[in-house]
């Protein structure tokens, strides 16, 4: 969809709510792009920060720019989502998650608004081999922050020194970058 498009369809169609039984509480300028009903029960609620999703009695945000892949297999998403292992220097060092399935009544718009809201977040992603296997090396819009962010996600079993030595020989010739998040 074209960018007039995409303005045209905010401008005539107004965002939808949080759906009932949603246990999240979001940002106060935090708006919802779309929602899906999970089939076990629950609700996914897509915003511009994040897809919040079910967590114990409640719901949590995985932030757009920590989700690692997305991918729509038949009737569900499956998400894999990252975290922090630390930082070296202005990078944040990643890792990832098991694989989370969910399954959704009805996929609606939410396999591309996840896909949109991913992808908008990669300015640029580059992947090097090194001793013991390799790593990514992707630099992220944050939502909802100005700047962007370097991540670095290392396969298992990469061997530490090379990944320290190209991660600050990285960080040293990137310019610009908000601190790691």
């Amino acid at each position: 969809m074209s960018t007039w498009g995409r303005l045209w369809r905010r401008l005539r169609v107004a965002p939808p709510d949080v759906p009932a039984g949603f246990a999240g509480v979001l940002d106060p300028a935090e708006r919802v792009v779309t929602t899906g009903e999970l089939a076990g029960g629950g609700h996914l609620v897509l915003t511009q920060l994040g897809l919040w999703v079910p967590a114990g009695a409640g719901a949590r945000r995985i932030g757009w720019h920590l989700v690692s892949k997305a991918v729509w297999d038949r009737n569900a998403l499956v998400v894999t989502e990252a975290i922090s292992a630390g930082t070296l220097g202005a990078a944040a060092l990643l890792s990832d998650l098991p694989p989370r399935r969910l399954v959704l009544a009805q996929p609606g718009t939410v396999p591309a608004v996840v896909r949109e809201r991913v992808t908008g977040t990669i300015r640029s992603s580059q992947r090097c081999e090194l001793p013991g296997g390799g790593a990514w090396f992707v630099r992220r819009q944050v939502p909802g922050r100005d700047g962007v962010v370097l991540q670095v996600r290392a396969d298992p079993g990469t061997a530490p020194g090379p990944l320290e030595e190209m991660v600050r020989d990285v960080v040293a010739r990137l310019s610009g970058l908000a601190p790691p998040g």
